[in-house]
């Protein structure tokens, strides 16, 4: 497992049980004591370092390369029911953007995520969660094709932002996450989306239109990136840290802010520490949101959605 900067202590004190427990197996010597106190060691280790995350660290932890990400759950919550679509049915098929159907306990879900790699090559294959026009409109596509046979829709958001580039751009990236926007907000089948990751900008936006919104507790959700704003504000991204604190991004802000409606907890250390019950945390969560949504009217769920949307923020007259 790979480890953050500020989770050396915990790492250095999984080595010495690691080295303890080793010690005990090759020899006579019991070492069953030292191994405990280490362990109470270690959990008030993880205590005191995961239980005063900084904004900044949230995003790091956000970013852990062993997180799980959009296929890992959906795998898990489907097995082997899940279907994917491709293509757009107009320019290709974005590998960043993934989507299909899949049953949790016989319940039909259209999925829709941005999907990251797990090294080098797939990260490159994935455009590092990154979409591209293609890709919201691939996501559009599907999420009309729920809304035509009755099917709730499940997204689970994880990218830094849709991608800046030069061909994107010239496809229509903005008008993609726009038209995105604007058709989520009249779309007549629940909407339930989740932020497993990252959540950058219009990027994150454009499949984040939902009837309710959950952020799993180590992620963030933000106009800008704290490097980027960094990068504006100072040019140079030093002030990073600053800018995350900032940008009030982080779970427990977007929930104060009354722009998300949930946090799922997870476990100590992360998501990656304990993926199954992270998944069975996530399953429970959108079945719990499925059946108070399917009770509601198609017309009152889409004002309801509309009016969650036209109610945030602040404005003065």
């Amino acid at each position: 497992m790979e480890y953050l900067d500020f989770e050396l202590p915990v790492k250095e004190l999984q080595e010495q049980i690691a080295k303890c427990q080793a010690i005990g197996d090759e020899s006579s010597v019991d070492v069953t004591e030292t191994c405990k106190l280490l362990a109470e060691k270690l959990d008030d280790t993880k205590k005191s370092v995961y239980g005063n995350l900084t904004a900044w660290q949230r995003v790091q932890m956000s970013r852990h390369p062993s997180r799980p990400y959009a296929l890992d759950y959906i795998n898990a919550l489907c097995g082997n029911t899940f279907l994917e679509l491709h293509g757009d049915r107009n320019y290709g098929d974005d590998k960043a953007m993934v989507g299909g159907l899949g049953k949790i306990d016989n319940q039909t879900f259209m999925f829709i995520g941005t999907q990251k790699g797990y090294n080098t090559k797939t990260r490159q294959y994935r455009n590092f969660g990154m979409a591209k026009p293609e890709g919201y409109r691939k996501a559009l596509r599907l999420m009309k094709k729920a809304e035509k046979f009755g099917i709730p829709i499940i997204s689970l958001i994880d990218t830094p932002g849709a991608y800046p580039g030069l061909g994107a751009e010239e496809r229509g990236q903005g008008q993609a996450i726009a038209n995105n926007i604007y058709q989520m907000l009249n779309i007549k089948t629940p909407i339930i989306v989740t932020i497993i990751g990252e959540g950058a900008s219009g990027g994150a936006l454009g499949i984040g239109v939902g009837d309710l919104i959950y952020m799993l507790e180590n992620t963030w959700y933000s106009v800008i990136s704290p490097e980027s704003c960094s990068s504006i504000l100072w040019r140079s991204w030093e002030h990073k840290e600053t800018a995350a604190e900032a940008l009030k991004l982080t779970a427990e802000d977007m929930l104060n802010s009354k722009l998300i409606d949930k946090i799922i907890k997870e476990p100590l250390g992360g998501a990656h520490y304990d993926r199954e019950k992270v998944f069975k945390t996530v399953k429970k969560q959108i079945i719990d949101a499925f059946r108070t949504l399917d009770k509601i009217d198609s017309d009152q769920l889409i004002k309801a959605r509309r009016d969650k949307f036209s109610n945030m923020g602040t404005f003065q007259g």
